[in-house]
């Protein structure tokens, strides 16, 4: 009988990602064993400084990887927003699952929404897409760092050291604090992450057994969809020391990209979107990033420190 061991963060959402993961290769493959394999990361060990700080995103992923080429474990999970533009050499991702709700969402104990915060309230959130988005839409809001995963977060919240907090809406919602959300920032108005809300599945790229097992779990909407954004990302150099945001969705057979570079400064940013066969996300993101350059981005990605 057939073993399978995913890699996984220790991290509650990390777990539920990583179980429902499991679930779905065991249906897909009755007989197949599945084993998560819990590990800690850098970037869940250092919460008192932003991501930016210390080097990334892709601390989340590097003890994974490691795994995997020490073969204790065949494969990792991974929120698809917190794998970098560009893979290590040797990985592959085989799987990007049908994508859950990709909006932030605003949460706080008094307040209903964004505009209702009174002067200077203070926000929580270490994301540079979320504070240029909040500075253009009020400045005068106190904008603190927030690390820690979804509990944490929330624990923060309820303590008062914070009027409101942002967070992903799909991480509440796999979490059960679905009813936390007062506001739910969406599209066009308010942009995500590239890729938000979506789970992907990271092998080794010569590991043929295990990329057929799991590229049952790929959903093809959704790969258009986050390949449209990751690869504008790809082509702004993008990552968390940036604040870019993305959002692409399909109507029929075309793709609609929205794209956005800011200022966690002083919240100017630039938009632009294009649409685009499904069948060439990555062309759409290449056209939407030169958009964005032609309005000025590159000045922002320079001032961001990228």
């Amino acid at each position: 009988m057939t073993t399978l061991r995913i890699a996984t963060r220790k991290s509650p959402l990390a777990l539920w990602q990583s179980e429902h993961v499991a679930a779905g290769l065991r249906a897909s493959h009755p007989g197949l064993l599945v084993e998560l394999v819990p590990m800690s990361t850098s970037g869940d060990e250092v919460v008192d400084r932003s991501l930016a700080a210390i080097g990334g995103k892709g601390l989340f992923l590097k003890e994974l990887e490691l795994a995997m080429q020490r073969g204790d474990a065949d494969c990792a999970v991974h929120s698809l927003k917190d794998v970098p533009m560009t893979l290590e050499p040797g990985f592959a991702l085989p799987a990007f699952l049908e994508r859950a709700d990709y909006a932030d969402g605003f949460v706080s104990k008094q307040f209903e929404g964004i505009a209702a915060l009174p002067y200077g309230a203070r926000v929580g959130t270490s994301s540079l897409r979320r504070q240029a988005q909040l500075r253009a839409l009020r400045p005068d809001l106190q904008l603190l760092n927030l690390r820690g995963n979804v509990n944490t977060r929330l624990a923060k919240l309820d303590a008062g050291e914070y009027d409101a907090i942002v967070l992903a809406c799909a991480g509440l919602q796999r979490l059960g604090f679905g009813d936390r959300i007062r506001e739910r920032l969406q599209a066009p108005h308010w942009l995500p992450a590239p890729a938000q809300g979506a789970i992907t599945i990271e092998c080794r790229e010569g590991d043929a057994a295990t990329i057929v097992l799991c590229a049952m779990l790929d959903h093809a909407d959704t790969r258009s969809c986050v390949e449209a954004e990751r690869a504008m990302n790809r082509a702004l150099h993008g990552s968390c020391h940036v604040p870019v945001a993305a959002y692409a969705q399909l109507d029929g057979r075309q793709l609609r990209l929205d794209g956005l570079v800011g200022s966690a400064i002083d919240g100017s940013a630039v938009r632009a979107h294009g649409t685009g066969p499904v069948e060439a996300p990555e062309t759409l993101g290449g056209q939407v990033a030169h958009a964005l350059l032609a309005q000025g981005a590159g000045a922002l990605i320079t001032a961001s420190g990228a």
